[in-house]
């Protein structure tokens, strides 16, 4: 079988219902309004890094459960107590500087919803920025957020082209949702 050319056409191979699918189809590239799922979102590709992500997929409803809904404020909390419960935890990824970089991070954004107004609003006044420019600020701002994480996190988020090509049938429902800022072009950034 010939290698798929991008996401979209992957996804398209497969059957509906795939975790893949319904991702690729009602979120990836979709825009993001709420801080708490900005957050969550970048704690999910935090988390990926070195695995598939399909296993983040598949514990995607666990990591909801154990980040308390992907709280900013309760992260932010978190304590030795609450790291112990975290790395005990089968459903979700068990690495101890990926629950660090959430915590840490969690603070991270408190602080930008203090001098910005809201997370949200620090990506839309940063915005645009190049590949390049983003990854600069994400590792001067927030850990475990390399050039990879950055780009998964802003191109699922819709703050960087590239998460549907333009045949794709979801192409034009993600443009339609982020006119001002969003072009989604199969990129080389």
């Amino acid at each position: 079988m010939e290698k798929p050319n991008s996401y979209c056409d992957y996804v398209n191979r497969l059957p509906d219902g795939n975790l893949h699918r319904v991702y690729h189809d009602t979120q990836y590239g979709f825009p993001l309004d709420a801080d708490n799922e900005l957050f969550g979102r970048l704690v999910l590709e935090i988390n990926q890094a070195g695995l598939s992500w399909t296993t983040i997929l598949t514990k995607q409803d666990n990591f909801r459960k154990a980040y308390a809904n992907f709280g900013i404020k309760a992260v932010a909390g978190f304590g030795d107590t609450d790291v112990k419960k975290l790395l005990g935890n089968a459903g979700i990824v068990r690495n101890t500087l990926k629950i660090k970089a959430a915590i840490y991070n969690a603070n991270k954004i408190m602080a930008l919803q203090q001098s910005h107004g809201s997370f949200k609003n620090w990506l839309d006044q940063n915005h645009p920025l190049s590949l390049e420019q983003w990854v600069r600020l994400f590792k001067k701002t927030f850990t475990f957020t390399g050039g990879e994480i950055t780009k998964e996190f802003l191109m699922s988020t819709g703050y960087l082209p590239g998460a549907h090509i333009e045949t794709c049938k979801v192409f034009k429902t993600v443009i339609k949702q982020q006119p001002r800022w969003h072009t989604c072009r199969t990129t080389t950034q």
